[in-house]
């Protein structure tokens, strides 16, 4: 597997059976500049969403109906993208697996929200926010857990999945920052790898891993932290 991150929470993972986007969040993404939208989108299979939030929805009605790619989303913010054209849509709700094909997402809890206010001014409940358990053919097993705090149900997770990779948000303010979410890896994951996202964004979230990287010290974690448009593999 070929994970990239592309800024914020934003990744492209690459299998040898689907090309996957996660919070597809580039045109205002300040991470994102000096990326290829070309590029990153090329191939693209599956567009998966986390929750409704202007940062992480981003650009993926444009990406849908360019690439043709199935987009998986809770099941309001599905019936709201299908308002804006969407077609090839697969929706569930928090604890459902939904099959795509060469792997499963389950969409777990995070404790986080999830309206958006559009250009028309209109707040749209777009459904609770999820994390999303990836379980894969021939590859490692991965979730990405959305935008969230720490909670002790993260253990269940865990249990029931056994992800080999995380992907982590640690930027504070409106997720969890990264002392706490080292602690969160340590306690109730066992992650080969933990990628640390949704920071350096904007000048109100922490810039840096720095605090993540030293709570994950001497842990049997590795941290992968990667500058955006960089690959790690996995």
């Amino acid at each position: 597997m070929k994970i990239t991150w592309l800024g914020h929470a934003a990744f492209r993972l690459e299998t040898a059976k689907a090309k996957i986007l996660i919070d597809p969040f580039f045109t205002y993404n300040p991470s994102f500049a000096g990326l290829d939208l070309k590029d990153v989108t090329a191939g693209v299979t599956h567009i998966l969403l986390t929750h409704g939030h202007g940062d992480h929805v981003g650009d993926t009605v444009q990406i849908a109906k360019e690439t043709g790619a199935v987009v998986l989303a809770n099941a309001d913010l599905a019936a709201w993208l299908s308002t804006k054209g969407v077609e090839k849509l697969e929706m569930g709700n928090t604890g459902g697996t939904v099959s795509l094909g060469g792997f499963t997402a389950t969409f777990t809890n995070a404790l986080h929200s999830s309206a958006q206010i559009t250009e028309d001014g209109v707040s749209h409940a777009l459904g609770n926010p999820n994390g999303l358990m990836l379980h894969f053919d021939d590859e490692p097993s991965l979730f990405h857990m959305g935008d969230t705090d720490i909670f002790s149900d993260m253990g269940l997770i865990n249990e029931l999945h056994q992800p080999d990779i995380g992907i982590v948000p640690i930027g504070d303010r409106f997720t969890m920052g990264g002392a706490v979410a080292a602690l969160a890896c340590q306690r109730f994951f066992n992650f080969k790898t933990a990628i640390p996202c949704h920071y350096g964004t904007f000048p109100i979230i922490d810039q840096t891993p720095e605090k993540f990287i030293a709570g994950l010290e001497g842990s049997k974690t590795a941290v992968a932290a990667a500058k955006p448009g960089e690959s790690i593999s996995a």
